[in-house]
């Protein structure tokens, strides 16, 4: 655990539709900072700029006031938007290359695989791990993974083991000099203070990858806590093409919100007694 003021934040990407999943994951980190006396972080993850609508930004606001997570609550912060801490990014990844945690990369990507092929391993191979490249066109920068093993303390899972030589030296900056996700996910989390990270358990292969920035980067890793994945009736993952997953339409269908709350928090629970409904605030 830690003894950090309790911040927890919602990060979605207004690419699309605000998906129920991301409504619980929303609901999850509203309820403990309002149980907790905590702060609940609104930010957009706005850096895709081909797949970035407005509307989308709108709707991802629009839906989470629906539900009840809105500034006008007092536990409520933001929104932020990533696209606005990009030099924040860029100086970030400048720290960790002068201290020799990440190294900059010539391969294209059609290299990398070409590589991959010839050796009978998927993945970056390390190829320019020791090269002494400095940044340039078209190079990217990659994080030197070190040695060992990496040990996730999750909250849901206990605690996680990842082997260090299966995670592939991951990339930073793309050639453009462009940030990728992953560093200006955790730069954005440090920036804001967040000390709590509850988020679904597709998101795990990457937490060993940015607990391992967070260390380079010299600042205490949150607490990391991934819950299960909404299923449908086959218990398959929610799908955009085959499920109905947009708020959105559950809400022009006339779906009550505290319903939808209620329904959310509940999956994989029952309260006690013969209550059905909870009150959440």
């Amino acid at each position: 655990m830690t003894d950090r003021p309790l911040r927890l934040r919602f990060a979605p990407s207004p690419t699309g539709f605000f998906h129920v999943g991301g409504a619980r994951t929303a609901l999850y980190n509203w309820a403990i900072a309002q149980r907790e006396g905590g702060t609940f972080v609104l930010r957009i993850e706005d850096t895709d700029e081909a797949r970035n609508q407005p509307e989308w930004t709108q709707g991802i606001i629009d839906a989470l006031a629906w539900i009840g997570i809105s500034s006008d609550d007092e536990h409520f912060e933001g929104p932020y938007f990533q696209s606005t801490y990009a030099d924040a990014h860029i100086a970030a990844a400048t720290r960790l290359y002068e201290a020799g945690a990440a190294y900059y990369c010539d391969l294209t990507g059609d290299e990398v695989q070409e590589r991959a092929k010839a050796n009978g391993k998927p993945g970056y191979d390390g190829y320019s791990r020791d090269r002494g490249l400095e940044a340039g066109p078209g190079r990217v920068l990659r994080f030197r993974v070190p040695e060992g093993t990496t040990i996730v303390h999750d909250l849901v899972r206990g605690e996680v083991s990842f082997d260090n030589f299966n995670i592939e030296d991951f990339v930073l900056l793309r050639g453009n000099g462009s940030p990728m996700f992953l560093l200006a996910n955790v730069v954005d989390d440090i920036t804001m203070r967040i000390s709590h990270v509850v988020r679904a358990e597709e998101h795990l292969p990457n937490t060993p990858k940015q607990q391992m920035l967070w260390n380079a980067l010299g600042v205490e890793p949150p607490v990391w806590a991934h819950v299960p994945v909404l299923v449908n009736e086959q218990r398959k993952k929610l799908s955009k093409r085959r499920d109905k997953v947009a708020v959105e339409q559950y809400r022009a269908e006339g779906f009550l919100a505290d319903g939808m709350v209620n329904y959310l928090m509940t999956l994989g629970w029952a309260p006690s007694g013969d209550t059905e409904i909870v009150p959440w605030s």
